[in-house]
């Protein structure tokens, strides 16, 4: 009897475990975003989505493992199950949509036109004729093809088309606000500036997208989400990387 009751606890302990076992998600990011998602000095991925995403991890009872992959092939990364979802200030488009689940908004996001500090240069208008750089596969870069008139030049990092704005083999750079104003006001602030905000029909939103049908997946990070915004956490993370 006794070694049945032992037996008993055991078991119910193994049981109970596995319940309350945290559910890992695994995250892919082109840790080359700044600040949403980059490797520090110590080589660690971090930014605000990172920490967003810790934070909601510990809201929802998942913990995010992130793994850094290359953007040029990360959504048929995502669709072959090498990863569960994707933290890469991804846009929620409806071309997007058609192919992959995404969570709830996390960030609301603008698109700018990064120019040298001395260009006249106003709007993407100005630059008719002119090469002005993105990263490939990105909104920014689709704006730019938008355009009229303009060449449009891809970079697999948007940091290497910052590199050469800096040194002028560009006339403009195109991407997500916080990203440009990390270079603009930061890395490269005696040199470059945000000319404008790009002017778009609607709102553009990040969310983490996961594989058709992977609802499990989709419904943890939404609890996650919503328990972030609730508390007011986002709020202090975009005093944390991005600022006022």
């Amino acid at each position: 009897m006794f070694r049945k009751a032992i037996l008993t606890i055991v078991t119910l302990a193994v049981m109970c475990g596995s319940a309350w076992a945290e559910k890992t998600i695994i995250f892919a990011c082109d840790a080359t975003w700044p600040p949403m998602e980059f490797v520090d000095a110590n080589k660690n991925i971090v930014g605000y989505s990172i920490d967003f995403l810790t934070a909601a991890g510990k809201e929802a009872g998942f913990k995010p493992v992130f793994k850094n992959t290359a953007w040029d092939g990360i959504f048929a990364g995502l669709a072959s199950g090498r990863y569960d979802s994707i933290s890469s200030s991804v846009s929620i488009t409806e071309e997007r949509q058609k192919k992959m689940d995404f969570s709830e908004p996390y960030f609301v996001v603008q698109q700018a036109l990064i120019v040298q500090k001395d260009s006249p240069v106003k709007s993407l208008a100005d630059l008719k004729g002119k090469k002005v750089g993105g990263q490939i596969g990105t909104t920014g870069y689709f704006a730019i093809k938008a355009a009229e008139g303009l060449e449009p030049k891809s970079y697999d990092e948007i940091g290497l088309a910052m590199e050469d704005l800096n040194v002028g083999r560009i006339a403009a750079v195109v991407c997500d606000d916080p990203v440009a104003a990390n270079y603009a006001l930061i890395k490269y602030k005696d040199t470059l500036k945000i000319a404008t905000v790009v002017k778009t029909d609607k709102p553009e939103y990040y969310g983490f997208p996961v594989k058709k049908g992977n609802k499990e997946v989709l419904a943890l990070i939404n609890k996650g989400i919503e328990a972030v915004k609730a508390k007011g956490i986002d709020i202090e993370l975009k005093k944390k990387w991005i600022g006022q």
